[in-house]
């Protein structure tokens, strides 16, 4: 359905997108995973044609970006990152506007805006101001308006920022119900998790270049024989993450979180023993610890030396 080639885009003598190559199969929920200046958000502009690439090729369901524009935006969704929404009117009266510039009308039009809002739980909430809406409902509004021209293609920037655990929920059980309808998505998060959760293939960029593409699984394995080992102890003392890390035991990341350490390890050098030795020598009580397969995030921290959002 989506077929990238060797796209490249600088500003300048700066190279935002680097011969970035993927495809995205039809009715299939992908993953476009990267730090904050990766070069998602340029690729998405130029997916939907907002900005022109400096080389390469994009082909939307056999069609190029480069010269068929605009039947390809009749096929596209977008929900972007920031709330686009007309704040002083109600939801149906967003829809029936939007629609409009669809070029939808009359009993169609509002077949699809009732449809629309019974998917996105707003239909009681119809005729109240969307400034009065909370983060959530704001933002199954915003997807009802993508899908409103019935498009093939979603692409779904952030789309649960701000966004509380409930109405994220409803939010996922949309996107899926979509997806096995046929409606092939692009998706991009900060939360890690979802995109676990959600997508089965993902494409990881950074820095405008490739660090990874494929499944789930092969994406983990590139970081090789790893596992995360997490232990709870009574405290942690200031620098004993660096004692960890350079302790020769096959630790090749440390994260701190209070009491928590979560520790990427060689599996294949990695020493349970000598790790209780050195937590002893410190003077501190492991309270629990947990040894599981290494997650999508911890993978991403490997490749990419950065936390998603960082």
């Amino acid at each position: 359905m989506i077929e990238i080639k060797d796209v490249t885009k600088s500003y300048g003598r700066h190279k935002v997108l680097q011969n970035v190559s993927f495809e995205i199969m039809e009715g299939e929920l992908f993953g476009l995973l990267g730090p904050n200046g990766a070069g998602k958000s340029t690729l998405i502009d130029i997916l939907t044609g907002i900005q022109s690439m400096d080389s390469g090729e994009i082909f939307i369901n056999g069609k190029s970006i480069k010269t068929d524009k605009v039947e390809i935006r009749k096929q596209l969704g977008l929900v972007p990152q920031d709330i686009a929404l007309l704040e002083e009117l109600n939801a149906f009266d967003n829809l029936e506007y939007f629609g409009g510039l669809y070029g939808l009308a009359g009993q169609e039009l509002k077949s699809q805006i009732e449809k629309l809002l019974e998917v996105a739980g707003l239909t009681d909430k119809k005729k109240e101001k969307v400034k009065n809406y909370s983060g959530g409902m704001k933002r199954r509004l915003n997807i009802a308006v993508a899908m409103l021209h019935n498009p093939s293609i979603l692409i779904l920037d952030e789309p649960t920022v701000g966004v509380d655990a409930q109405s994220r929920q409803h939010i996922f059980d949309y996107i899926q119900s979509l997806a096995e309808q046929g409606t092939t998505i692009l998706y991009t998060s900060h939360y890690m998790e979802e995109i676990e959760t959600l997508c089965k293939r993902v494409f990881i960029l950074d820095l405008g270049e490739e660090v990874a593409y494929g499944t789930k699984e092969e994406v983990k394995k590139l970081v090789g024989h790893t596992q995360t080992v997490s232990l709870t102890l009574d405290r942690v003392p200031a620098g004993f993450d660096e004692v960890l890390k350079n302790s020769e035991n096959g630790i090749q990341f440390v994260t701190v979180n209070g009491q928590d350490i979560a520790l990427t390890i060689d599996q294949t050098i990695f020493s349970m023993m000598k790790l209780i030795e050195q937590v002893e020598q410190a003077q501190l009580v492991i309270k629990s610890v947990n040894v599981k397969e290494t997650t999508l995030e911890e993978a991403f921290l490997q490749l990419t030396g950065k936390t998603l959002r960082d």
